[in-house]
């Protein structure tokens, strides 16, 4: 997990903090990684080049459109979520939206309140197919 350097690889360390008792009020754009322990009221996105991740711990709270390769919530989510690559909901997550997804990772106690979408356009190109076996092939 840490060290991997492959394309679609969460990040390795969060850049950038937005600390208990902070409120922000607009759009979040940011690269690398974010960690979220106040209050936003707006869109969060990543961009660049690399994959983003977002944390949003236990005491956090977000209104608002997220859209991030990699996201962690342990606290709570007022809109629509999508992860383009992961999302993880810990145990103290409360996400009342609709969750778009790739790989979802759900621990007892958190909750959705909304549509779950397996976002299977963005799956793997590692999948291999497996054709039948002919129905005249010996066994």
């Amino acid at each position: 997990m840490f060290g991997n350097n492959k394309p679609g690889a969460k990040p390795q360390s969060i850049d950038s903090l937005i600390g208990a008792g902070t409120v922000i009020e607009g759009n979040i754009s940011f690269s690398g990684g974010l960690r979220i322990d106040g209050t936003v009221r707006g869109n969060i996105a990543s961009t660049g080049d690399q994959p983003g991740m977002l944390v949003i711990s236990e005491h956090a709270d977000v209104a608002g459109e997220i859209r991030v390769n990699h996201v962690v919530v342990n606290g709570r989510i007022e809109g629509p979520v999508h992860a383009s690559e992961s999302l993880d909901l810990q145990s103290k997550a409360h996400v009342t939206g609709d969750v778009h997804y790739r790989r979802l990772e759900i621990q007892g106690g958190a909750v959705i309140q909304g549509m779950m979408v397996c976002d299977a356009a963005a799956q793997s190109d590692k999948v291999v197919q497996l054709k039948p076996q002919s129905a005249d092939a010996s066994s």
